[in-house]
């Protein structure tokens, strides 16, 4: 099976649940999602390859209807060193106000990548996919002689090109409205702010290529999943829709911003990871937001004690509240209530129009 032009071959609704990186994805979301009839996604990112590995045996205990794991594309070494020093001076309140040290930079950027591979080729599951970059022909290849569906996340029918070539399968169309991460296979500072809508990605990148689509952007709603099959998506992933539900791993402080008026809206922000990443716009991202560098994973790896210590603190405020822009219309279902929701307004929808 290596192709998602017959999307009910995985799921027998055009539903995905979006990999979050960072503990919102876990085995007992996907597993009821994908039970539900959606396609539920594991997050390899931040995560050891055996965690990854770990991961996907609770999965397969959990279900046996197909599921997906995504992997993050290892980052190429362009950080200007100085640029994630004068940030750290900066952020050296923030330690000090959560009791706490400011991270190593220089963790790694290769987020595990080629070990992960290995296993996932070595134990295929039915879908992959790829963010930050493009996987080469060679890996592509192998996957598909595997069995396994790849996705490539794209945010610019340049990148879809890109990906076609490659021999992806399908691609996993990112519009700005999206939570968390923006996709992109390179991080131009200079690009920021000019990211495109889902709609009118999803027309471009159906003009400019021949892959099955995945749209993903602020989607929260199953007239929203119509809209976006009727633009030519093949299916719709969802990520913040899902973040509240019980299944999901996010926190309670974070499922609770989500609906709470004091967050009013969202915004794109480098002051926690160094790339472009959609989340709450809280006390963190208004004091350090304008200040932080191109410096994608150091800046993650910097912040992330300042952000575990928020957390365990009890503080939103300084933690990274990822988010699409639809996000008040979170609503606290079970995921897989949830995605019968989703499936019945995406009908009624469908049928209205008819």
């Amino acid at each position: 099976m290596s192709a998602l032009t017959d999307l009910s071959s995985y799921s027998a609704y055009p539903i995905v649940q979006a990999p979050m990186a960072g503990g919102a994805s876990n085995p007992r979301l996907a597993a009821a999602v994908s039970g539900a009839g959606g396609l539920g996604f594991l997050a390899a990112g931040y995560k050891t390859s055996d965690a990854m590995y770990q991961e996907i045996r609770q999965l397969r205990d959990a279900t046996s209807q197909p599921f997906g794991v995504n992997l993050f594309m290892p980052q190429p070494d362009t950080v200007d060193p100085s640029a994630v020093a004068v940030y750290a001076e900066q952020l050296a309140g923030e330690a000090a106000w959560y009791g706490t040290e400011l991270g190593d930079p220089e963790t790694g950027s290769d987020d595990a990548y080629d070990a992960k591979v290995a296993i996932l080729l070595e134990d295929p599951v039915p879908m992959v996919s790829f963010t930050f970059g493009c996987p080469d022909r060679a890996v592509l290849d192998a996957f598909a002689k595997a069995g396994t569906c790849t996705v490539v996340t794209v945010t610019t029918p340049a990148e879809a090109l890109a990906a076609q070539w490659a021999g992806a399968d399908a691609l996993c169309v990112q519009g700005v409205e999206a939570g968390g991460h923006q996709g992109t296979h390179r991080d131009d500072p200079q690009l920021d702010g000019s990211g495109l809508g889902l709609l009118s990605l999803i027309t471009q990148v159906r003009e400019a290529v021949q892959l099955p689509m995945i749209a993903a952007g602020g989607l929260m709603r199953g007239e929203q999943i119509a809209a976006v099959l009727a633009a030519g998506a093949s299916a719709a992933a969802l990520g913040t829709a899902f973040l509240v539900c019980p299944e999901s791993g996010a926190s309670a402080l974070h499922k609770r911003a989500l609906t709470d008026p004091v967050y009013a809206r969202t915004e794109l922000t480098r002051a926690f990871s160094g790339r472009p990443a959609r989340g709450l716009l809280n006390r963190f991202v208004r004091e350090h937001g304008r200040y932080a560098p191109a410096g994608y994973p150091q800046v993650h790896h910097l912040t992330q004690p300042v952000r575990r210590a928020a957390a365990g603190l009890g503080d939103p405020q300084g933690m990274a509240l990822w988010a699409g822009q639809g996000h008040r219309l979170a609503r606290e279902l079970s995921a897989g209530a949830l995605v019968e929701t989703l499936a019945a307004e995406q009908r009624a929808a469908q049928e209205a129009r008819a």
